[in-house]
């Protein structure tokens, strides 16, 4: 019975960890994101490549070779083609939802939703990380957390800002990027309860992260940015937000 209490208290520790660290990171980025003045085009385009290329090195030097390590490379390619294939299905129902309303006239708000779910889908497997790591050590679970919180607040700028472009008041932008964050609790509890995880469950979650992602980037955001400018401007932020993901990934 003791045993049961300490597990449950300790579940419920690493839970609420996972919860704070995985929402502080996007609610900062998030009120930066809905306070930048986007009247530009110019300047919207260069966030919207900045935020491709910050996912871009996510998806190549994060997701995708731990997923290869984690199992294999046929098990993580299958979650990769599952998470694009989701993204897409995402897509038509939002789409077939608020056509006539909103989105026939609004890819901004389309863009930002769409990166908002796939941004939590990726949030899920750090969740199982941090989760896993409080079950090696104290520090290891630490680290990881506030590794994760760090890379999370350019994450919140990438969702809030095409909201706010989109309409969207800042309050429902700022709710957005919380639950977004949320997946990385029910990570944490996952990877609490489990330990030390099957591998192709966690190169499967991995895998399916990339590719929501990587529709994301492809499908959603290069091209909403061409839609708006197409100048060298918009270049320099997609190789900036790159070379901020190299470094948000190797620490």
């Amino acid at each position: 019975m003791l045993w049961g209490n300490l597990k449950l208290n300790y579940l419920i520790k690493v839970t609420l960890l996972g919860l704070f660290f995985g929402t502080f990171g996007t609610t900062i980025g998030g009120i930066i994101g809905v306070n930048i003045k986007t009247k530009s085009n110019k300047l919207l385009s260069f966030i919207l490549e900045f935020a491709a290329g910050l996912m871009m090195a996510i998806i190549c030097f994060d997701l995708i070779p731990e997923a290869f390590e984690t199992f294999s490379i046929i098990t993580a390619f299958c979650g990769l083609l599952l998470g694009v294939t989701c993204m897409i299905f995402f897509n038509g129902i939002i789409q077939n939802k608020f056509n006539q309303k909103v989105y026939s006239s609004n890819s901004l708000l389309k863009t930002g939703i769409l990166v908002a779910i796939g941004l939590a889908f990726h949030n899920f497997p750090e969740g199982i990380a941090i989760g896993s790591g409080f079950g090696a050590s104290l520090k290891l679970g630490y680290s990881l957390a506030m590794a994760i919180a760090f890379h999370d607040v350019p994450e919140g700028i990438v969702m809030a800002v095409p909201m706010k472009a989109g309409g969207m008041n800042k309050t429902k932008v700022l709710v957005y990027t919380i639950l977004s964050g949320v997946t990385t609790g029910i990570g944490a509890l996952f990877g609490g309860i489990i330990g030390n995880i099957s591998n192709d469950a966690i190169s499967i979650c991995l895998g399916f992260a990339a590719g929501a992602m990587l529709y994301i980037v492809s499908g959603e955001l290069v091209p909403e940015s061409k839609k708006l400018y197409k100048g060298r401007f918009a270049a320099c932020g997609n190789i900036l937000g790159f070379v901020i993901g190299l470094i948000a990934t190797s620490l």
